[in-house]
């Protein structure tokens, strides 16, 4: 067997593989001694088939699966010990006079090479870092929703600001029959909330749909009408009152305290602020790293200059999609898709150069650390080493646990490299800020 490469430029190649009798010959021979042992052919005993209608019969099929069985195995150790990092699969020329008749065999396939580039993480314009803070505002409203999701229901007769009435939604011409739980607050508007606040126990009250709520997803909720019937909806509906009930703030004391964060853990306002700081920033960190990770993706994107073997890779699209395509439709999601190989490909090599690879202890110890966290939500904040080893066991027999994890591992390892060397400035902001400079 002998294997060439003709480099056709930078980013293309053709590898052309010579298959000769010898490198395949006594494989077939031994193949076909095996048919013949077991061949059922009447007229004939089992085993003694003459070899002529064996190979007859099966010759040629048994031929073309070996060949092409040694001409697989040829190509991707050729590959690999070529060190030839490829993009796609090797794309066989095609061949309509190929005699299978003959005894030697030639080859040809094309390759699509993955380009040589420099990266260059130090961008002119600073790539901005932020730093979510918790501002006293922030944790103030936060102090009130614990308050209120912890306080008691005094029963009412009458509606007033911040009642929560309980009631039932009624249009008999569009089916609606709902009983809800509907906080005053949530009423957008004017014209409804005048209509409900004085309105007492047993009244019913007409309302119309139109503005209702701030976002018309929430008719999906109280009225529980159809999600595509829900915008834009524009109906009267009759509510009756069934209980007016007024939510009175829970006490900030120990035994509040002790409900949320366990006995004596925390033990004034002051250390509840504190931690529900703590906590929030915490969350805030995830955000702000997950924003960098996509701002220096997209500056890697966009700066980082190569060419691809664009047409090769279109028409590796176009001939193994599971759908056939036409070169028109290849292009289009070559369009698409270019964007995100090439940042594969800067990835890669950063990965590569900086040796980012996730190992298996790193990366049972991050599953083991995501299990935690899943348990705290639950109440288990100190589970036994055992439990959690073994729970990580059974999280790791699964290769779609096992990919996630190793992503989310990959990109903490990629966000902490990026705060090493990219250049970064800090910005630090409330979350507010956050979400208004980030999101609009």
């Amino acid at each position: 067997m002998n294997i060439t490469r003709e480099h056709i430029d930078e980013l293309n190649a053709i590898v052309k593989v010579d298959i000769a009798k010898e490198d395949y010959s006594d494989k077939v021979e031994n193949i076909l001694k095996d048919y013949r042992k077991n061949a059922n052919i009447p007229g004939f005993r089992k085993g003694h088939v003459p070899m002529g209608m064996v190979k007859k019969q099966y010759g040629k099929a048994v031929l073309v699966d070996e060949v092409n069985k040694l001409l697989q195995e040829a190509l991707n150790k050729y590959l690999t010990e070529e060190k030839l990092d490829v993009l796609g699969n090797p794309l066989p020329k095609a061949q309509d006079d190929l005699n299978w008749d003959a005894e030697n065999f030639s080859f040809e396939f094309e390759l699509g090479l993955a380009p040589s580039f420099d990266i260059d993480l130090k961008s002119k314009k600073a790539i901005t870092h932020y730093n979510i803070i918790a501002d006293d505002e922030m944790i103030d409203e936060q102090v009130e929703r614990i308050q209120k999701q912890y306080g008691k229901l005094v029963a009412k007769d009458t509606v007033e600001e911040g009642d929560e009435i309980t009631g039932a939604f009624t249009n008999e011409e569009k089916n609606i029959e709902n009983k809800a739980t509907l906080p005053l607050e949530k009423v957008k508007s004017k014209k409804a909330v005048k209509a409900l606040t004085g309105a007492k126990v047993g009244d019913i009250v007409e309302l119309s749909t139109k503005g209702l709520f701030e976002d018309d997803h929430d008719l999906i909720q109280y009225l529980k009408v159809e999600h595509d019937d829900a915008h834009g909806l524009d109906i009267t509906v009759n509510f009756t009152i069934e209980e007016v009930n007024k939510r009175e703030p829970a006490e900030l004391d120990q035994e509040l305290f002790d409900k949320l964060f366990g006995k004596d853990n925390v033990t004034s306002v002051e250390e509840l602020k504190t931690k529900i700081k703590e906590d929030s920033e915490k969350q805030f960190v995830q955000q702000a790293d997950q924003k960098l990770l996509n701002d220096v993706t997209e500056y890697l994107v966009e700066n980082t200059e190569f060419a691809l073997p664009a047409e090769f890779l279109k028409k590796w699209i176009k001939e193994t999609g599971e759908q056939p395509l036409t070169e028109e439709q290849a292009s289009e999601e070559y369009e698409k898709s270019e964007k995100g190989l090439r940042y594969q490909l800067i990835e890669g090599k950063i990965i590569s150069d900086n040796d980012l690879q996730v190992t298996f202890d790193e990366l049972k110890d991050f599953a083991k650390g995501y299990i935690k966290t899943q348990m705290a939500q639950f109440g288990q904040t100190d589970p036994e080493d055992e439990a959690v080893e073994n729970i990580a066991q059974r999280v790791l027999s699964n290769q779609e646990e096992v990919k996630r994890l190793s992503e989310q591992l990959m990109s903490q390892k990629l966000i902490t490299f990026y705060k090493e060397n990219a250049n970064l400035k800090t910005k630090e902001l409330s979350y507010n800020d956050f979400v208004k400079e980030v999101y609009g």
